[in-house]
């Protein structure tokens, strides 16, 4: 079985249209590339993907800053790639639009894209209009999410405040706001207290492989919580790969996360195929992987957080 790709971006003609009328051209500093459902397709077999988990990158819908306007683009873009994956079933899936910071339309949407659509799980970014996951307030989208075992796709948005000037945000500061939301969701007990979400922390979860110990003795002691208690919540988030199986990152990466905690991403269309081929060579090169353990990235993961996938 080939790939699942659970890192893909989708650009449809509608979200381009919002963006540009707020005078939006770039995500985290990167010109939006072109997009189509046939681009996808053809992107996915030069990196030998069967399964494209579809999602919107940053901005998503904060910056429309009235809640019912961003709740009718977050609307819009979930029939969309509701309408992709009915047409597709096999090769896309797709996780659902929110509008956050909002809470109570983010869980309308999230539940009528759950139950109704029947979306893969749900898309959040880690900071929304400054407002970060795991912070106060929240715990109806956390209840409505725990009560459908849903997979919760982190992605990364700009930091708040100005960017620094020759600092791209999608190379560094991306990193960091992942990082700050999965320190939250931790520190602020969203973890233990909805244990049934699946939480997958983008580009190989930012830099929480490499400063767990660090950011659990900070958790320790300001809590005074169990230290291996902390770090095991921070290992059990899921991890993609994209822009990370590194020779520098991915031995990390894989010494870290638990068992059947990481799965391939492409992050198509920000990162070019040419891109993709150089992370995804990266995994078949890593001498700390067996066949298993590259199948299981490749696939078998990600099947076990979607299991319909293997029904079909």
């Amino acid at each position: 079985m080939a790939r699942i790709d659970t890192h893909h971006h989708m650009i449809p003609p509608e979200y381009r249209d919002a963006m540009r009328r707020a005078g939006i051209e770039d995500a985290g500093g990167r010109a939006l590339p072109d997009w189509s459902p046939d681009g996808s397709l053809a992107a996915m077999t030069e990196l030998g993907v069967d399964t494209a988990i579809l999602s919107v990158s940053a901005p998503g819908t904060h910056f429309l800053t009235a809640p019912a306007d961003a709740a009718a683009l977050a609307r819009d873009l979930n029939d969309h790639a509701a309408d992709l994956v009915a047409a597709q079933p096999d090769r896309f899936g797709f996780f659902a639009v929110v509008p956050m910071p909002h809470v109570d339309p983010a869980v309308a949407e999230a539940v009528r894209a759950l139950d109704e659509l029947r979306a893969d799980g749900v898309v959040l970014l880690a900071n929304n209009a400054g407002v970060y996951l795991g912070e106060e307030g929240q715990d109806p989208l956390w209840a409505a999410l725990d009560a459908r075992s849903a997979v919760v796709f982190i992605h990364p948005d700009e930091l708040p405040g100005p960017a620094v000037p020759g600092v791209l945000p999608w190379a560094t500061d991306f990193l960091l706001d992942t990082t700050r939301a999965a320190y939250l969701l931790v520190r602020n007990g969203i973890r233990r207290k909805y244990p049934n979400i699946r939480f997958i922390l983008s580009h190989g979860g930012g830099f929480v492989p490499y400063a767990s110990h660090r950011m659990a003795l900070a958790i320790v002691s300001e809590t005074g919580r169990d230290p291996g208690t902390v770090l095991d919540e921070f290992a059990g988030f899921y991890f993609d790969t994209a822009l990370s199986s590194s020779p520098a990152a991915l031995p990390t990466l894989l010494a870290f996360a638990k068992p059947g905690h990481v799965t391939f991403g492409s992050d198509w269309p920000f990162g070019p195929t040419v891109v993709g081929r150089y992370f995804g060579e990266g995994l078949q090169v890593f001498p700390g992987l067996d066949n298993a353990g590259r199948d299981a990235i490749d696939h078998g993961n990600a099947l076990a957080l979607f299991p319909r996938l293997a029904a079909g």
